[in-house]
């Protein structure tokens, strides 16, 4: 484990995956710390797909390739590339196992940079193969709250769509939509909205969401290069997932190449992207975000 250290604030984060493990600030802990009975991760990194694969393939060429639901990134262990006392940058690149899933040349590096209120993550991915690079990539945080307190929302910049896709079985999204009792960009939230499956928005308007965590305070989320963001919380769980997605699972009834699978990007030979989360604390009140 690495613990990066600023004022009274400690991130604590695992090799495996590059994740974070433990996030320390305001006289308290933020994150879950990843229990089985529920969810033994805590704030898994996705590549190099984000959501379900249907039928859990991929395929590209001729061939299929086995394909876990968000990719494989949270398993494998990363590189430490660099490290002060509060940051550290961490590396994933190709090699064999990995090529045995996904026929790609990538790096893959996650930054992290602890504030006494915040927390920055920035990924970098890179192509230094010959081909081009598909990839989709994520944030998969899970905060601690109580789901059966009253007066937790989701507080949106903009003015999103009151409504969010119908997951089918498998992960899938389908084409159907439900709605969600968002009004004047303010989602109540309660584990009874959540029990049913995930609120996905898809190419979302906002650029900062405020998660006001009854009893607990509010976090600040914001959003550079992530069109997607995600809501989820399994039925009774003691934590909910903010996450920041490039790409989503397959549609329902998906038969294609992963050069046919929505939401996915290509990276020319030599090219390189860069996507971030800003995460910050702030005392707890009603209002609204800006941006």
């Amino acid at each position: 484990m690495l613990t990066l250290r600023r004022h009274d604030a400690r991130l604590t984060l695992s090799p495996l995956g590059a994740e974070m493990r433990s996030w320390r600030a305001a006289g308290r802990e933020w994150l879950w710390p990843g229990d089985a009975r529920w969810w033994a991760r805590s704030a898994p990194v996705l590549f190099p797909i984000v959501g379900w694969a249907r039928d859990g393939v991929i395929r590209h060429g001729a061939h299929s390739y086995p394909m876990g639901v968000h990719g494989f990134a949270a398993a494998r262990r990363f590189r430490l590339a660099g490290q002060g006392e509060s940051w550290a940058r961490l590396v994933l690149e190709d090699d064999a196992e990995s090529r045995a899933a996904f026929p790609f040349a990538f790096r893959l590096g996650v930054e992290y940079r602890l504030s006494a209120r915040g927390v920055a993550v920035a990924l970098r991915i890179a192509n230094p193969g010959v081909e081009a690079l598909p990839y989709a990539v994520g944030l998969h945080p899970g905060f601690l709250w109580d789901p059966a307190a009253e007066g937790h929302a989701a507080l949106f910049s903009r003015e999103e769509v009151p409504e969010v896709p119908v997951i089918a079985p498998g992960g899938l999204f389908s084409a159907r939509r439900r709605a969600v009792p968002l009004r004047e960009r303010r989602l109540p939230l309660s584990g009874a909205l959540l029990a049913e499956e995930a609120l996905c928005f898809l190419n979302l308007r906002s650029r900062v969401l405020r998660f006001a965590n009854a009893g607990r305070g509010m976090i600040e989320m914001r959003l550079w290069n992530f069109p997607h963001l995600a809501l989820w919380s399994p039925a009774g769980a003691p934590f909910l997932c903010l996450e920041a997605w490039t790409g989503h699972g397959d549609p329902e009834g998906f038969t294609g190449k992963l050069a046919d699978k929505p939401s996915m990007r290509w990276l020319p030979p030599g090219g390189r992207a860069w996507h971030r989360v800003a995460f910050r604390l702030h005392p707890a009140g009603p209002g609204l975000p800006a941006g």
